[in-house]
């Protein structure tokens, strides 16, 4: 994770330079798709901005957002984000958003044309892993990724609950 920095002098410390973390510079999660991994097989990440109306920033704030069954798709050399749900801001009024429409993603023209090509073999799609505040913006971590049949998300669930009991025998161990 980047962090801006910022030198300031401190007068305490001889006037010499010290480092200090700007306030509000960290990622602060907003929601997360935490069965993308168990259903996929994640080949490669990016992060995008987001599009955003008014009233969307502010249920985002608030923490509202579900990424479950939402995916993203290139269309005419730009990427948008499909099935994200984001609910009404219950002040919002007249000047409330659909919840569930299309939102364009920012991305560099040539992470754009990248992913024009390698979703355009088959087999391969874009899904949102997580959605974050960075920095004061609304940015999305893209992935893509490739289904996984049934058999192995079976293993990887028996895996993850082996790894799981040997984790609390270690514990049990050490009390």
């Amino acid at each position: 994770m980047l962090s801006a920095l910022l030198f300031r002098q401190d007068s305490l410390s001889c006037n010499r330079p010290t480092l200090s973390i700007i306030d509000g510079m960290s990622e602060r999660p907003i929601a997360s798709n935490k069965r993308a991994r168990r259903d996929f097989e994640i080949l490669d990440t990016y992060e995008a901005g987001i599009v955003l109306q008014g009233t969307e920033v502010k249920s985002l704030r608030r923490g509202q957002a579900d990424l479950t069954g939402s995916y993203a798709r290139v269309e005419g050399g730009e990427v948008w984000l499909f099935d994200c749900h984001i609910p009404p801001y219950e002040q919002g009024g007249y000047a409330n958003h659909e919840p569930k429409r299309p939102r364009k993603l920012l991305l560099h023209r040539a992470e754009i044309r990248r992913l024009i090509g390698r979703t355009s073999r088959g087999g391969v799609t874009l899904i949102p892993l997580r959605l974050y505040f960075s920095g004061g913006y609304a940015k999305v971590q893209l992935a893509l990724a490739r289904g996984r049949k049934k058999g192995d998300k079976r293993r990887i669930i028996d895996d993850d609950e082996a790894k799981r009991e040997m984790r609390q025998a270690i514990q049990r161990e050490r009390d």
